[in-house]
C-alpha cells in the first residue's frame, strides 16, 4: 500500500500551519461530534449525527433513546478529549496503561465490572469464523503489543496508526468496546504524527468489518489498508477545505436519505423485498417522514447488496442477521 500518497496533502496542510485559533476550535468541535457519532454508529448506537451533537453540545437527552446510548456518546467524547491531551504530550509513552485507561472511560457507568479490564473469557465475533486469542494469552499479547507501540517502528505515521488499530482489534482484549478503543488509539497516533483524526463512515461499516475479517483469516490486508488511506485522506481534505474557508460540514460526503422507492432503484431489489428485510431488522433505517414513510441512510444500499450476496451463499435470514451484525 502506498501510504506516501498521503504526503502531498499533509505537506500542504503543514504549510498552512499554524491555523487560526478560531478555525482550530471549529474543526475540533466538529470532529468531536463526527468521531463520536461514526464510531458509535458502527457499533449499533442509534443516535443520529444531529442527536449526538445535542447530547455533547447541549447536555440534553434525546427522547426514545436509551441511557446506554447517551453514555456511549458522552463517554466517547470524554475519551477523545483525553486522547487529544495525550497527543499534545509526545514524550508520554503510549502502552497498556493508557489503553486500559481509555477503555475505562469508554465503558464508565455502562459496564464498570469490565471497564479498563482485560477479558477473562473466550469471545467470538458474531457471524464470523475468526478465532480470537484465548483469554489466558491476552496479557502476554498486550504486553508485546505495548512494546511494539513504544518501539516506534520505522514506518509511515499513517501506516503505524492503522497497524496499531488492526493489531488491537485482532487481540480483542476486552469483552466489549474493542473497536471504539482501537479507533481512538489509531487517532491518538495519527495526531501525534501530525495528521488529523480519521473516521469510518457508517455506510462503510460492512466494508470495514469485512476487510478486518479478511485480514484476520490470514488473507490480504490490502482492502483494510485501502479503507484506512481513504479515511485519512478524507480528513486531510476536510482540514484543507476548512483552511480555505469552507465549513467542515460542507466538506463531508453526505448523501440524502432515501425513501424505499429510491433504495429500490439503487439496489435493483423490489420494494416488497426491501420491506421484508427492514421488518427482519436487516436494513438500517434513519427515521420516518411526517407522512410515515421509512427513510434509509446511504449505507442501506451496501447493506442490501451484502444481504443478496449472503443469500446466494444459502444463508438463512437469521444467519445473515448475525453476519451483518458482527462487531
Amino acid at each position: 500500500m502506498n501510504w506516501h500518497s498521503l504526503n502531498p496533502k499533509k505537506k500542504r496542510l503543514d504549510a498552512l500551519r499554524p491555523l487560526k485559533p478560531e478555525l482550530v476550535k471549529n474543526l475540533e468541535e466538529w470532529f468531536r461530534v463526527e468521531l463520536t457519532y461514526t464510531s458509535n454508529a458502527i457499533e449499533g448506537n442509534t443516535l443520529t449525527r444531529q442527536e449526538t451533537a445535542v447530547v455533547l453540545e447541549k447536555g440534553l437527552t434525546v427522547g426514545g433513546k436509551t441511557l446506554k446510548e447517551h453514555l456511549e456518546a458522552s463517554n466517547h467524547a470524554k475519551a477523545l478529549d483525553w486522547v487529544k491531551e495525550l497527543a499534545a504530550s509526545p514524550k508520554h509513552p503510549v502502552g497498556e496503561k493508557e489503553i486500559l485507561a481509555l477503555h475505562e472511560i469508554i465503558l464508565r457507568d455502562i459496564d464498570d465490572a469490565n471497564a479498563g479490564r482485560y477479558r477473562s473469557m473466550p469471545v467470538r465475533i458474531a457471524g464470523s469464523t475468526v478465532v480470537l486469542p484465548n483469554p489466558r494469552k491476552v496479557p502476554e499479547l498486550m504486553a508485546e503489543f505495548s512494546d511494539w507501540l513504544k518501539s516506534h517502528p520505522s514506518m509511515h505515521p499513517a501506516e503505524f496508526s492503522a497497524q496499531a488499530h488492526y493489531r488491537l482489534v485482532s487481540i480483542h482484549p476486552f469483552i466489549d468496546a474493542n473497536g471504539r478503543t482501537a479507533r481512538l488509539l489509531m487517532n491518538l497516533l495519527l495526531m501525534r504524527g501530525g495528521y488529523p483524526p480519521a473516521f469510518i463512515q457508517p455506510r462503510e461499516r460492512v466494508t470495514y468489518l469485512n476487510s478486518l475479517e479478511k485480514a484476520q483469516l490470514g488473507r490480504s490486508l490490502v482492502d483494510y489498508e485501502k479503507l484506512m488511506v481513504k479515511a485519512i485522506d478524507r480528513s486531510l481534505d476536510i482540514y484543507l477545505e476548512a483552511a480555505r474557508g469552507k465549513s467542515p460540514k460542507a466538506s463531508t460526503v453526505a448523501s440524502k436519505l432515501l425513501r424505499i422507492g429510491g433504495l429500490s432503484k439503487k439496489t435493483g431489489e423490489t420494494v416488497a423485498t426491501l420491506r421484508h428485510w427492514t421488518k427482519e431488522g436487516l436494513l438500517p433505517t434513519a427515521g420516518h417522514t411526517d407522512s410515515g414513510y421509512t427513510l434509509y441512510p446511504p449505507e442501506a444500499v451496501d447493506h442490501a447488496k451484502r444481504i443478496r450476496e449472503l443469500q446466494s451463499e444459502r444463508l438463512s435470514l437469521g444467519e445473515i442477521r448475525k453476519k451483518m451484525g458482527q462487531s
